[in-house]
């Protein structure tokens, strides 16, 4: 249940709509029929001007130009509708906090600012493309004076080591939602978690599946309402539909060069005879420049050793050497680098189409975005099993900041994560990169997805995984024919 001021705000808030009304002898607000033929809007119509829209946009130019500009396009289809408008806001310019991504810091800010004038909050992608008549109508069969959390539910179809085995008995029976196709919280339900965030820390450090976390926090052990599934709110584009999204991979124009992108491969000697020749015969033959780097010098690959030991974990002493060869004139000089892990399957085709989006003389950090600490004012890092990208201009502020690892065996990501967030560099996440198996991920998602890579060839066959997820139809034809 809601906190009673909280309670009392919002009623304050639907009288004002003229949806309540007390009598001298009512102990509580009722609910005045606004002429809606259908019984079950009496309770919460609400127009287009008590709705805040939250874009998760990313500091990113190209990512803050294209959230601007879907701003643009709901403000423009509310005035032509002439119903009012819904507030629009872009999350990265909600507060100087990194974390906000996250979306649960950011709460307690948007009840302050917000929880008296809005009876929903609507939080999408900035590719999500919304039908606001379609949404009032969805909104509208809810009472906005009750605890919602709505969207397009997703749900695991096994245990997975990215939800850390939640729900292991029975993976479908917890619903979560699907950020392409947006997710809703009622008024009533956000000043209630706003507060929860405030007095009382997140469970966990990491930040690893935004979506699945933050239904795990608004459930709270049952404490909380669960997901409610809305068909209105899909992933691909309907007559129904209240939101999609049309682009599985951004189009931002012709792919750069296969010279534009030079890739390092970070093995070690005991998985050169299994883990290599998957790399092989997989992707290798999409790189224009492409070295391995190794404990040991193995001619018959060839492997590198750039003098750094070999470690079990970590590897920030060999991605640091890694990044100090990329500024070298050792290598060729390339817009981007790709570090990726020996058991990394990657189309380098669809990562050059989508660093087309991308300034390379801007400072880029690219990846699956994870994060540490985000409630304490932490930091983002780019997950490395799923392949870590960066311009040439962050490679160099990196390196000229002075920042290092404090051991050979420090995780390299993380590193790399505080010393970008000291930067105020900012850590760009894509979907599309993948740090587990493909059979970790909702098919319902994936489905609607381009990917551009996964992680671990453990428990699969890595090539079959290349071949279905990764491998375009016109990239098989031109293999087999060689």
């Amino acid at each position: 249940m809601m906190a009673h001021n909280g309670c009392q705000r919002f009623a304050v808030f639907l009288l004002s709509l003229g949806v309540l009304c007390v009598d001298s002898g009512d102990e509580q607000p009722r609910v005045l029929n606004t002429g809606d033929s259908h019984p079950q809007y009496a309770h919460s119509l609400v127009g287009l001007e008590h709705v805040v829209l939250v874009i998760q946009s990313q500091k990113n130019a190209y990512h803050s130009r294209r959230a601007n500009q879907r701003k643009e396009q709901i403000l423009q289809q509310a005035t032509q509708l002439g119903q009012g408008a819904p507030v629009v806001l872009l999350l990265h310019e909600l507060s100087q906090n990194d974390g906000d991504w996250s979306v649960l810091p950011a709460l307690p800010h948007l009840s302050v600012s917000f929880s008296q004038s809005a009876a929903w909050f609507l939080f999408v992608e900035e590719e999500t493309r919304i039908t606001l008549t379609s949404l009032l109508h969805v909104l509208n069969r809810h009472d906005a004076r009750k605890e919602w959390f709505l969207g397009k539910r997703l749900h695991d179809n096994k245990a997975t080591i990215i939800h850390h085995y939640a729900f292991s008995e029975d993976p479908p029976s917890f619903g979560y939602p699907d950020p392409a196709a947006g997710w809703v919280l009622s008024t009533p339900l956000l000043h209630r978690l706003a507060e929860r965030i405030q007095y009382s820390p997140l469970k966990s450090d990491f930040t690893i599946d935004l979506k699945h976390e933050i239904a795990l926090y608004i459930w709270d052990e049952g404490r909380g309402p669960e997901l409610q599934d809305v068909p209105e709110f899909c992933s691909r584009p309907g007559a129904h539909c209240a939101t999609a999204i049309t682009a599985p991979l951004p189009d931002c124009g012709d792919p750069v060069k296969k010279e534009d992108v030079f890739v390092a491969v970070k093995t070690c000697e005991k998985f050169h005879s299994d883990r290599v020749p998957v790399v092989k015969a997989t992707w290798e033959k999409d790189a224009a420049f492409l070295e391995y780097y190794s404990d040991v010098t193995d001619p018959s690959i060839p492997t590198m050793h750039l003098g750094v030991p070999n470690t079990e974990r970590g590897h920030c002493g060999k991605t640091f050497a890694i990044l100090k060869r990329f500024l070298s004139s050792a290598v060729p000089d390339a817009d981007w680098l790709l570090i990726v892990d020996d058991d990394t399957l990657i189309s380098l085709p669809r990562l050059r189409s989508l660093l087309r989006c991308y300034d390379a003389t801007e400072a880029v950090s690219l990846g699956e975005r994870y994060g540490y600490g985000l409630g304490q004012k932490g930091y983002s890092y780019t997950t490395g099993g799923a392949g870590m990208v960066f311009s040439r201009t962050a490679v160099a502020r990196i390196l000229s900041s002075g920042c290092s690892c404090y051991h050979d065996d420090a995780p390299d990501d993380m590193v790399l994560g505080m010393c970008l967030t000291a930067l105020n560099v900012p850590i760009t996440h894509s979907p599309l990169f993948h740090q587990a198996h493909p059979e970790d991920y909702p098919p319902a998602w994936l489905s609607n997805q381009r990917p551009i890579s996964f992680h671990k060839h453990c428990t699969t066959d890595p090539v079959a995984v290349f071949t279905h997820w990764l491998q375009d139809r016109h990239d098989r034809h031109d293999r087999a024919e060689l």
